[in-house]
């Protein structure tokens, strides 16, 4: 999966996501990143840098099999593969809408 086809899952995923009211960074290393903007209605998605509430650190293969449901939020927090920094509350409602 590459990033462009990621950031297409999420937003299938989390795009009407009505309660996502902050800015969440999903950090992918030098695959790049994806920037899910809650404070726009819809929520407005992009691969360009900017500050957010909470910032998700993690491998782009990790990151499909949270996607695909493989790998739990919390269990990759838990076992190192998830970092975050930020609003761990927000971190943690994403968690729920990509289960």
């Amino acid at each position: 999966m590459s990033l462009s086809s990621a950031l297409e899952t999420l937003k299938a995923k989390i795009g009407n996501a009505d309660n996502l009211s902050k800015v969440v960074k999903i950090d992918l290393g030098d695959d790049g990143v994806i920037v899910a903007d809650g404070t726009q209605s819809p929520t407005a998605f992009s691969t360009e840098d900017a500050d957010a509430d909470v910032t998700l650190s993690m491998s782009l293969a990790d990151f499909e099999n949270m996607l695909a449901g493989d790998l739990n939020p919390q269990m990759a927090f838990m076992t190192g593969k998830l970092k975050v920094t930020g609003d761990m509350a927000l971190a943690m409602q994403l968690g729920q809408l990509l289960e």
